[in-house]
């Protein structure tokens, strides 16, 4: 996948008859963003990111999961305070929103998704699709380590649990039966994410 934001000048304009004029290319190892130089003045910024698979999630929620960019850490009481009664319990109590009650369940509009407790970019739109189960699904986040990936035995059955790698929020699960080219549905709660300005 490649996810690419515009910096400067031109951001919000559409990235059109550039006619070669990129410049070169710093790639962040850690982080694996690139930016690419147009002119003086704007910045084509972007994550490239090889397409996630079931088996690959199955090795992070078993064996370790990449390292975040960040971490937020607040106390219980903390998040309490700055939740809403349902997000608290969603994404700190390991909660799970009615199906169809969510404001993003039939939202499918651009624009980039976070974390409702931390703020971390989590999917862009462009990933996600209907799924029909009643909560927002994606086929993917926007980066590898954007996710932490859990394996879940509650009420007698094996699950991947998806959580912001960031803040630890419960955000839903993840299963090998979405779309092509990834196979995955991300099945978040839509409490649990918030609407990214750009």
């Amino acid at each position: 996948m490649l996810w690419c934001r515009l910096q400067g000048d031109m951001a919000g304009q559409l990235f059109a008859g550039t006619g070669g004029a990129v410049h070169g290319c710093v790639r962040n190892e850690r982080t694996g963003d690139c930016r690419l130089h147009l002119d003086i003045s704007t910045q084509l910024i972007c994550t490239f990111m090889s397409e996630l698979n079931w088996k690959t999630i199955l090795n992070f929620a078993e064996n370790g999961n990449p390292e975040p960019d960040q971490r937020v850490e607040k106390s219980e009481a903390e998040w309490e305070k700055q939740l809403s009664e349902e997000a608290f319990y969603v994404t700190r109590k390991h909660g799970t929103e009615r199906p169809f009650s969510g404001e993003h369940c039939h939202s499918f509009g651009p624009g980039r998704y976070g974390c409702v407790c931390c703020g971390a970019l989590l999917f862009d739109a462009s990933e996600k699709f209907e799924s029909g189960t009643g909560w927002p699904s994606f086929t993917q986040p926007v980066k590898e380590n954007a996710i932490r990936y859990k394996v879940d035995r509650s009420f007698g059955m094996v699950r991947v649990e998806t959580l912001c790698n960031s803040c630890d929020a419960h955000l839903g699960h993840v299963f090998p039966d979405g779309p092509k080219p990834t196979g995955l549905r991300y099945c978040m709660n839509s409490v649990a994410l918030e609407k990214l300005e750009d």
